[in-house]
């Protein structure tokens, strides 16, 4: 890899590590759901000037929308809900890792790709790893947060192999109809259970406003585009390793914002799954390479 994409990557994990506190610090000053929804809005109205209402093919309809509620609603809504259960952030980043597991076992249903015996060890010490988290003394009264980003985690699996039926579907468009499609739902639902966003919203300080940019801007937009970008130059096994090193960035970033230290559990746990994820990774990296 060029040293200048190494270090764009590097500085993209940094991005999407950083998503986590600075989530927990937006949704102590905003409804987790609303939250989503203001994230999602200003996707839209930043990538408005780019995208065409253009109806997408009979073929696409159904992936499509099953894509925009499952990461629009599923994926947002689960991470801030999870953020707004839990006082401490680090399980939290630890649980999101469980997407990649999540991602093996559903293609292994609904794709009938194969799995091998060690993945499916490697699969089995990422769960062990989030079950050592869960016994942190320190959480057993906040498991709500660790079985929400646990859900997480499912759904961004769920949309990431649903992702593979849109791959004839350029990026904007795919984007675009994702807020469009997921937006007014997220609103709605957050007027019945939060209350009136209006009233919720103002006034909003400057560092809240900064927040949902960073969230909506800096990594859906830049991150993920960034990484589309790097697709362009290296196969997708060459990129995912990298991925390990987001919650790593997480939890550095979250020390210094709350002064959050991991427990025993917390690193023997993040460990294991961590360490799981990144072997899963590097297993792809070296089966693509020998193909």
């Amino acid at each position: 890899m060029q040293i200048k994409h190494f270090f764009l990557i590097i500085l993209i994990m940094f991005f999407f590590g950083s998503v986590y506190p600075l989530g927990k610090l937006g949704t102590n000053n905003i409804p987790p759901i609303l939250f989503s929804a203001l994230r999602v809005l200003i996707i839209f109205l930043v990538i408005l000037p780019f995208f065409r209402f253009k109806i997408p093919q009979k073929n696409l309809l159904i992936p499509l929308l099953t894509f925009s509620l499952t990461m629009g609603i599923g994926v947002y809504v689960t991470l801030y809900l999870a953020l707004d259960a839990s006082s401490l952030v680090s399980p939290i980043i630890i649980g999101t890792q469980l997407s990649v597991p999540f991602g093996l076992i559903l293609s292994f249903v609904f794709l009938k790709e194969k799995i091998s015996l060690k993945k499916w060890l490697l699969i089995l010490f990422a769960f062990i790893g989030v079950i050592i988290v869960a016994y942190d003394p320190r959480i057993k009264d906040e498991w709500l947060g660790l079985l929400i980003i646990s859900l997480m985690a499912f759904f961004y699996a769920l949309a990431n192999i649903l992702s593979r039926l849109l791959k004839d579907f350029d990026a904007i468009s795919q984007i675009g109809w994702h807020s469009v499609i997921s937006c007014i739902p997220l609103f709605v639902i957050s007027y019945l259970i939060e209350g009136n966003p209006i009233e919720l919203l103002f006034p909003m300080s400057i560092t809240t406003l900064l927040i949902i940019l960073h969230a909506s801007i800096i990594v859906s937009l830049i991150g993920h585009g960034s990484i589309f970008y790097l697709y362009k130059f290296y196969p997708v096994a060459t990129v995912l390793p990298f991925y390990s090193l987001f919650p790593i960035f997480g939890i550095i970033f979250t020390f210094f914002i709350f002064f959050e230290i991991p427990g025993i559990y917390e690193i023997i746990g993040g460990i294991l799954v961590i360490g799981s994820v990144y072997l899963i990774h590097k297993n792809d990296q070296k089966t693509k390479v020998s193909k």
